[in-house]
């Protein structure tokens, strides 16, 4: 898929929702029980053990349905071989020059994480379609609509501290987007296999990003 395409795909779905588990295998599933609930944007960090392979097997088996995206990938080599095996865009919890390099290079979107003001404008020139703001649990939203003050070209996706009560003043503070990780996937449900649970939070984040964008357009 062409980059600008994903990214819209990104921008239009509003979560991106971070999945990690001790073992892959369940993985498919739990992406398959966000895509029933609207959530079809997924990043499966690279904390997953053989986390290339989990990749491979959730474009292989859900590809069209869901779009796949890397986590936690902390250097160029690592972004590469989630490229090859299947992400469409790729996310650091840092600013590394050589990840967005890569990326760019193989036209993939690239979404490096910063806390900063400088770090923010640093990722942005490099090349980001989206700085992730990390760990947004310890800023909140005051802090990242004070960033888009003297930042407002900037993409911002705040990942960390986002759930039910938050979403909604994080997209009313300028994210583009959201990224969740165990307030949408939490643990217990993997363990337990509960994706009915996975589902309903789905559909439930979503409901707030569609609500909170027409009421931030004025109803329209």
């Amino acid at each position: 898929m062409p980059k600008e395409q994903m990214l819209q795909r990104i921008l239009d779905c509003g979560v991106v929702a971070v999945i990690r588990a001790s073992s892959g295998e369940v993985l498919a599933d739990v992406a398959s029980a966000l895509a029933e609930g609207g959530v079809h944007c997924v990043e499966v960090t690279f904390t997953v053990p053989a986390a290339h392979r989990v990749l491979e097997d959730l474009t292989s088996r859900l590809g069209g349905k869901i779009f796949v995206g890397a986590g936690t990938v902390l250097d160029s080599e690592t972004a590469r071989v989630a490229i090859l095996s299947g992400a469409e865009f790729v996310v650091s919890p840092t600013v590394h020059l050589g990840v967005i390099e890569l990326c760019r290079r193989y036209d993939k979107a690239v979404i490096p994480g910063a806390l900063t003001p400088t770090e923010v404008l640093s990722a942005w020139q490099a090349g980001a379609d989206i700085v992730k703001i990390f760990p947004s649990e310890i800023t909140g939203p005051a802090y990242l609509k004070a960033l888009r003050g003297p930042l407002p070209q900037v993409r911002l996706m705040p990942t960390g501290g986002v759930n039910l009560l938050t979403a909604a003043d994080f997209l009313k503070a300028g994210a583009c987007a959201l990224g969740v990780g165990g307030a949408l996937v939490d643990a217990k449900s993997i363990q337990e296999r509960d994706f009915a649970r996975i589902t309903t939070l789905a559909r439930q984040y979503m409901e707030i990003v569609r609500r909170t964008r027409e009421e931030m357009n004025g109803g329209k």
